[in-house]
């Protein structure tokens, strides 16, 4: 079975942190997934490419031919990775118009990864209060582990290896949820209790 899997940033330079990103998460997904059997189709989009089709889109009512092409391959995918850029604490306009732009329900039961980048640390919970409200508006299933990247991820070895370790508990939870795994939890000792008259018997003199 091959899992396609639609990687979409938002970012407006060309290199860019954001695709950086995004393509750090996609590889350690499309890792896990070779690891558990599956085959992996990844689908690159850079919102930046279509700017202008998506301001047509939003006056006209209509998606340019490139622009629909790409709705249909993000929409029609096993899953979604989503990476923003962060302005002003929230996430780009351009990432914004383009999830305004679906059919309402496109994107319903999804499993979605959520990234986003900014240059400090202080902005990192614009994926808890933005991005995340967004997918969960439509209806998607994302992932608990959202990744934030700041400036300082990209610079020493130990920030990015704890960049690293989130991008792996994420792209593990995200492979979960597109394998259909349930959650393996630690058991719980007091699921199953002696009888208060048991333990009382047990402790009594003999």
């Amino acid at each position: 079975m091959t899992i396609r899997i639609a990687v979409v940033s938002a970012g407006l330079s060309q290199p860019s942190s954001t695709r950086l990103l995004a393509d750090r998460l996609a590889t350690a997904t499309a890792r896990d997934l070779r690891a558990a059997g599956g085959e992996v189709e990844l689908e690159f989009v850079d919102l930046r490419d279509h700017a202008r089709d998506l301001a047509d889109n939003l006056l006209t009512g209509f998606p340019p031919p490139a622009l629909r092409t790409t709705i249909d391959k993000v929409v029609s995918a096993d899953g979604l990775i989503a990476v923003t850029p962060i302005f002003s604490a929230s996430y780009s306009g351009l990432f914004k118009t383009f999830f305004d732009v679906l059919e309402p329900d496109s994107l319903a039961g999804l499993p979605v990864l959520t990234g986003a980048t900014g240059g400090t640390e202080r902005h990192s919970l614009a994926l808890e209060h933005a991005v995340r409200p967004l997918f969960t508006y439509l209806r998607s299933i994302v992932v608990p582990t959202a990744v934030y990247a700041a400036s300082t991820d990209w610079g020493a070895h130990g920030a990015d290896q704890a960049l690293n370790n989130r991008i792996d508990r994420a792209a593990a939870e995200f492979t979960g949820l597109l394998l259909g795994r349930t959650a393996t939890r630690p058991t719980d000792p007091y699921t199953e209790t002696t009888p208060f008259e048991d333990l009382l018997a047990a402790n009594l003199p003999r």
